[in-house]
């Protein structure tokens, strides 16, 4: 076979220049194995914004050689703007970038070692961009891998959840602000790094700024999601994903939806690729890509469109923690999605705690601190220390709380919790947040999924309207998907505050919220166990890791303090990744974090948010280094935005850049 004669024969083309129609160079780095001039191969793409050359490095070195040890060229792409790469780069998933990797893919076609077919594989985006380039059915993809993606940009990203904004759309932003401010290595671009670095900075944008203009969702988020044309993407689509993701709602909703060919893999992982992610159990899948991409690009049958539609990790019950290294479950299989083996279990949310029957109709009050939401974990963990949600008791203590009675035997979930609640609050604008709850008999309470609603969106997140003060309405809260199986002995809780600091921006006035019990229920996806034959994977594999070495070490600190006089509340996260050579070519880079969520529990307006970035990039003699700030706070009406860039060559500081704007609260 072509796996066996290629393996462990790889030549590698560390830059390679591919010219787009307007002149503009992205740079390129390849695998080809050997021979591919004289028997054409495919041709698989991740296209990035993440730089190649540090960024995305080490990852890289694991996946891409041993695709091309098994017959494939790779070709990992920095975009326009991005590391050895021309140009600028305005936003995220502009029309630009699709047109740059609908090019690359025809600069493919044309290579002597190319067959002309090609796949895209990605994770977060590169996953997105993954789909959103198949929706433009450029002729040589003809498969992707789709890992930690999205297919709705508005509903379901790191901007906007459930119509309510998102901190990790200032918090993004800074990533980004700062990774793109770095410049090409000297040693691939030579005198042209200074040329390009400074007209990166003089151009970049702060994008959180342009994601203040659209707080609803209007035709800049339709853009690049596919789900406004489902039919549109014809390659065939392997759709991966993890419990302990952002992203964890797309793999389902692609299976469901496509109209292209679609396999769904979903285990306990966070934002990693599954062959190295946490917790574990990893999987092959590498290999599982292989044969995704033998039957697609190749032509062999290598049975993987006989497997399940869907196979997904069925998560144990266990302690709650705010790290796991591994989660105790089990594979589980569905031939189809929606499955005919998930049910809806109704509960009533009664004024006593969760119940098969609806009891009276009870009306009861909640206006939460501010600082609920305070042990709810990072919106998007990726495995930096303690990101995940702790104990929920400390949010439960803010929020009115639905509890069951304790199971008599083990309970499994599998697909999209719903909760319908029937309500009313005493403002025009206000959220709530629902979340599910696994309780243990000592009182741990472990969160299994969530979910949010600003009310204002209540009918649409396209044409929100003021909620009616003090009137009855009813509103439906989609929760995540989740694969969970509680415990015999526990129990279930359904909580519902009307804060979630600091993971969303808070109402612009404290709400008091009227919640009906008895007229409002959970609807959860029941799967009942039975005798099953599990998936199975092989062990994970991949290439030689990169050789790097440690200039300096990192850390991660996730910090919670309170000011017992003011009665400020702050949440301090510092990332630092520390400093690393690339043995290879010797280029040094490293970067360090900070955010700082600062609120007061009888206040809103008091929210604010601060960013500080610090990058570095060194070569013996040469030495670079920016730094970035960004604050956003908030009144009644309007959120104010500041920023500032500050790029450094040694000591000497070479560009300073400021931003300030002010951004009218759109039922906010």
């Amino acid at each position: 076979m072509m796996a066996e004669r290629f393996h462990n024969a790889v030549r590698e083309i560390e830059n390679a220049w591919i010219e787009m129609s307007d002149g503009c160079r992205l740079a390129a780095r390849i695998w080809l194995p050997e021979g591919a001039e004289t028997q054409k191969v495919p041709a698989i793409l991740e296209y990035l914004p993440y730089r190649k050359r540090d960024g995305t490095a080490v990852r890289d070195q694991l996946t891409h050689p041993y695709f091309a040890a098994h017959g494939y060229a790779c070709l990992r792409v920095d975009m326009r703007g991005n590391g050895e790469s021309d140009g600028l780069m305005w936003d995220e998933y502009l029309k630009q970038e699709q047109d740059d990797a609908i090019e690359i893919l025809d600069w493919i076609a044309r290579q002597p070692w190319s067959n002309g077919k090609a796949g895209m594989i990605g994770i977060s985006w590169g996953g997105f961009n993954g789909l959103q380039v198949a929706a433009r059915r450029p002729a040589p993809l003809k498969a992707v891998v789709s890992i930690c993606s999205t297919a709705d940009r508005y509903a379901d990203d790191i901007h906007y959840k459930g119509g309510c904004q998102l901190n990790e759309n200032l918090g993004w932003s800074s990533t980004m602000f700062a990774y793109s401010s770095r410049p090409p290595d000297p040693a691939l671009v030579g005198e042209r790094w200074r040329e390009l670095w400074m007209n990166r900075l003089e151009n970049e944008p702060l994008l959180v700024k342009n994601w203040l203009e659209h707080q609803r969702r209007d035709a800049y988020w339709k853009h690049g999601s596919i789900c406004e044309d489902w039919g549109a993407v014809e390659a065939a689509v392997l759709a991966v994903g993890g419990w302990g993701d952002a992203y964890r709602n797309a793999p389902l909703l692609l299976q469901a939806n496509l109209k292209a060919p679609c396999k769904t893999i979903i285990g306990p992982w966070l934002h990693k690729y599954p062959h190295f992610a946490v917790p574990e159990p990893r999987i092959g899948f590498l290999q599982e890509c292989l044969r995704w991409w033998d039957h697609w690009l190749k032509g062999i049958d290598t049975g993987v469109m006989q497997e399940p539609d869907v196979r997904a990790y069925m998560q144990d019950s266990v302690p709650a923690s705010t790290f796991y290294k591994e989660r105790p479950g089990r594979w589980i299989a569905e031939p189809s999605w929606p499955s005919p083996n998930v049910r809806p279990l109704t509960l009533a949310m009664n004024a006593n705690g969760l119940a098969p029957q609806a009891g009276p109709d009870t009306a009861l009050e909640l206006a939460s601190p501010q600082t609920t939401g305070s042990v709810g974990g990072e919106y998007c963990a990726i495995w930096l220390g303690p990101e995940s949600p702790g104990d929920q008791r400390v949010d439960d203590a803010g929020s009115l709380c639905f509890d069951g009675a304790p199971l008599a035997a083990p309970l499994e979930i599998f697909g999209t919790p719903e909760i319908e609640l029937e309500l009313s609050i005493d403002k025009p604008q206000g959220f709530v947040c629902v979340r599910l709850c696994d309780v243990w008999p000592d009182g741990q309470s472990v969160r299994v999924s969530y979910g949010l609603l600003n009310l204002a969106h209540r009918d649409s997140h396209e044409h929100p309207s003021p909620v009616p003060v003090g009137k009855r309405i009813k509103v439906k809260v989609t929760l995540d998907d989740c694969a969970h199986a509680f415990r015999a002995g526990n129990r279930l809780r359904i909580a519902v505050s009307t804060a979630y600091w600091p993971m969303i921006w808070p109402s612009p006035e404290p709400v008091r919220l009227t919640l009906h019990a008895g007229k409002s229920r959970a609807i959860l996806p029941e799967r009942p166990k039975r005798a099953e034959t599990a998936p199975r994977f092989e062990a994970p594999d991949a290439a030689p890791p990169l050789k790097l070495e440690t200039v300096r070490p990192g850390s991660n600190v996730r910090r919670l303090e309170q000011d017992l006089g003011s009665g400020e509340w702050k949440l301090v996260i510092e990332d630092d990744f520390g400093e690393t050579r690339n043995s290879t070519h010797g280029f040094v880079s490293g970067g360090v974090g900070r955010e700082t969520w600062r609120i007061h529990p009888d206040d809103p307006l008091k929210a604010v948010g601060e960013t500080h970035w610090t990058m570095t990039c060194s070569r013996p003699g040469w030495s670079v280094r920016t730094e970035t700030y960004c604050k956003l706070r908030a009144d009644r009406t309007r959120f104010y935005l500041e920023g500032r860039l500050e790029a450094y060559e040694g000591d000497k500081q070479v560009l300073k850049r400021e931003w300030k704007s002010e951004h009218p609260r759109d039922m906010m």
